[in-house]
């Protein structure tokens, strides 16, 4: 075996080149992988005795897609395309022979051989949506030559990947092998040499194209089934144009749009702040202070307090792989419901052909119910997931600190309230930590671990691996009020009400955020969660506008009212009795209404919540800057083409949201807006977050 560079070797078995690629992790297409791809293939092409060129990788994955470590840097020689060019148009046949995942830049390298072959475990995709892009060496012109127009627009717009077994059936593959991969591609080499195979190049196929030129509307019908998924993200949209190209005009012409939309993406600010957001949600993960070798406590059963909406949604994350959950609850009325809600999803989920009615039987299965917490013994995480209040959360831990055994992790679900508080009513707070996640439980992905004063190590280290087996991303985070997320929204929410009072009116308010990116608006929010959470008949007294509608029976779109009124189907509209009241409050406040423009609002909810996040920081409740972004994006439907409230505040300038901020503090005297001294600081340096 020669080695061509330090990432590709090659040799030769009786007329049959085996180009390997040997570029852990993930064998990415860093430029020692582009130029030994590329000198292998031309020092085989100019050998008499090599007849076909196989093209593997060592490690656990086929190329998996691009560096991205190169992104934004200056061109390296050679260039993918240059390689590319190299081995479709070879004299002679190049095999690709597939392991792991051929992503990105790695299948577009495989769409560029004469052939390919796969194993059973194989996984196929374009990803480059993800990261606000679309496939820049030709994917978005060859896949739909070879799978067809609707399976490369489903691919490319999603970045949803394709085992080998459905990438048979498109002729993606030509064969799914056993054994050694590496004995059948070679094998297959041959084989397509004494069958004198003539050499496919993708490039040069049209019938598969042909439906869609037959349905020009195909393409506008497929922009409204994922409008609604798609919207605000340019992405998508500059795949499907690029898909276009390769139907409707030659495949030199095709690639050159594919370059140009390629290109703008490039440039764009969606795919910079996508870009960081994929490192972002990998740094999250990381605690500088706990080593990676810390050991971790096993986890092999688990204990929830409470059958509710969010103990219901954490205990299925906890079966959905395989590990046995005890709920308890105190009353089998309130049991049976939960468990039975619990049974609900899942078959709501079978339904919709996302598992398997064994699959349903098998997690209810390993939820069992319980009326007595003595049942939590033998468990190892306990996650306690009662009602939002200080005293029976300290409650519930003092008798835990009885039941459970030593060792045992003891969480608390809070999403606002005093982690070592709770922790102080055990004798062990290092087993101690909040786990917030977030409603639904078993949808949404972010999980807040919460590191109490006296967390141990181990316990953290333990709850930032187990969040990424239920499929979690953690974000760790100190304790205040609130943590980071609910911290942050606060600011928000409390500037929508304000700006109620000034002149707005809550449409207008959520049009603009919801026209920003984010899934809703402040007052779509408080009308979806329940006005009446943390409201009470007997103490209120008409002194907020909550209050008044609460008094008045709207409570948000479960009483088909709050902020809005909802139709049968909850689809809002503005309410006229709810103007009449906020028009009432803002003459009770001696407030003058005026006109508020868009702008204004913009800034005024999203400022103040980059100002909250940079004090969160100036106190350590957040690591770094970037996760809180990730809670923002995973937690709250920030728009990832946004990167996150304190990305956005760098792409505005922080100069620019200190005189923002400064300016809306005199004008206002809202202390909210009074810039912190972090802010101020980098602000002055030049810096940002």
């Amino acid at each position: 075996m020669a080695a061509i560079t330090d990432m590709v070797d090659l040799s030769i078995e009786n007329g049959i080149a085996v180009l390997t690629i040997d570029n852990p992790p993930v064998n990415a297409l860093s430029q020692g992988v582009r130029q030994g791809i590329k000198e292998g293939i031309e020092q085989c092409l100019s050998d008499d005795a090599v007849e076909a060129v196989v093209l593997i990788c060592a490690g656990r994955t086929f190329i998996a897609g691009a560096d991205i470590t190169e992104f934004g840097g200056p061109p390296k020689e050679p260039g993918l395309h240059e390689t590319l060019d190299t081995m479709e148009n070879a004299a002679k046949p190049i095999i690709a022979a597939i392991h792991g995942t051929a992503l990105g830049g790695g299948l577009e390298t495989a769409l560029c051989c004469h052939f390919r072959i796969c194993d059973g475990g194989a996984r196929f995709g374009l990803p480059e949506v993800n990261l606000g892009l679309l496939p820049g060496a030709g994917g978005t012109q060859r896949l739909p030559r070879i799978v067809g127009v609707d399976q490369a627009l489903v691919m490319m717009t999603s970045g949803a990947q394709i085992g080998s077994a459905e990438a048979l059936q498109h002729g993606l593959v030509a064969e799914i092998v056993e054994g050694s991969l590496r004995e059948a591609a070679v094998a297959f080499a041959r084989k397509v040499m004494d069958e004198g195979r003539p050499l496919l190049r993708i490039r040069d196929l049209d019938d598969k194209l042909q439906p869609a030129r037959d349905n020009p509307g195909m393409f506008d019908d497929f922009r409204r089934a994922i409008a609604r998924k798609a919207r605000g993200f340019l992405a998508p949209e500059y795949n499907i144009r690029c898909i276009e190209a390769a139907v409707n005009l030659p495949f030199d012409e095709g690639m050159a749009v594919e370059r140009e939309l390629f290109t703008e993406l490039m440039a764009g600010p969606q795919s910079t702040a996508q870009q960081y957001f994929f490192f972002s949600e990998r740094e999250a993960a990381k605690i500088p202070d706990v080593p990676r070798d810390t050991p971790e406590r096993p986890v092999g059963k688990v204990g929830v307090i409470g059958a509710g909406t969010m103990g219901g949604g954490i205990s299925m994350n906890f079966a959905n792989i395989g590990l046995p959950v005890t709920i308890v609850e105190t009353s089998q009325e309130a049991l049976d419901r939960g468990l039975g809600i619990i049974r609900k999803n899942y078959e709501s989920t079978a339904a919709k052909g996302r598992i398997t009615a064994d699959d349903v039987e098998t997690r209810c299965g390993l939820i069992s119910g319980s009326l007595a917490l003595d049942d939590l013994a033998d468990c190892d995480l306990i996650i306690e997931a009662v009602f939002e209040n200080l005293e029976i959360k300290k409650e519930v831990f003092g008798k835990l600190d009885a039941i459970a055994r030593p060792g045992a992790i003891l969480a608390s679900n809070t999403s606002a309230l005093d982690v070592n508080e709770i922790a102080s009513a055990t004798a062990r707070p290092g087993d101690v930590l909040g786990l917030h996640f977030f409603s639904p439980a078993n949808v949404m992905k972010l999980l807040e671990v919460v590191r109490g004063e006296a967390t141990e190590k181990d316990v953290l280290k333990t709850c930032m691996s187990m969040a990424k087996r239920i499929r979690k991303v953690p974000a760790c985070v100190g304790v205040c009020p609130g943590f980071v997320g609910n911290r942050i929204l606060f600011q928000r929410q409390a500037q929508g009400q304000q700006l109620i009072l000034e002149g707005a009116m809550p449409h207008q308010v959520d049009k603009v955020l919801v026209d920003f990116g984010l899934p809703m608006g402040v007052f779509q929010m408080s009308d979806l969660a329940g006005l009446d959470i943390g409201w009470s008949a007997e103490t209120s007294n008409s002194e907020t506008i909550r209050d008044v509608l609460c008094e008045q029976g709207r409570r948000g779109q479960k009483t088909a009212a709050g902020y809005y009124d909802y139709d049968e189907k909850r689809n809002p509209s503005p309410s006229p009795e709810v103007e009449q009241i906020i028009l009432a409050f803002s003459e009770k406040a001696g407030l003058q209404r005026r006109e508020v423009s868009d702008e204004e609002i913009l800034e005024r909810c999203l400022y103040p919540m980059i100002n909250e996040g940079a004090k969160i920081l100036e106190e350590g409740i957040a690591i770094r800057a970037s996760d809180i972004d990730v809670i923002w994006v995973y937690g709250y439907g920030w728009p990832v083409y946004r990167g996150g409230p304190m990305h956005y505040a760098n792409s505005i300038g922080l100069d620019k949201v200190v005189a923002t901020l400064s300016r809306y503090r005199e004008a206002t005297g809202d202390s909210a807006f009074e810039p912190a001294p972090l802010l101020v600081k980098l602000a002055e340096e030049g810096g940002s977050f």
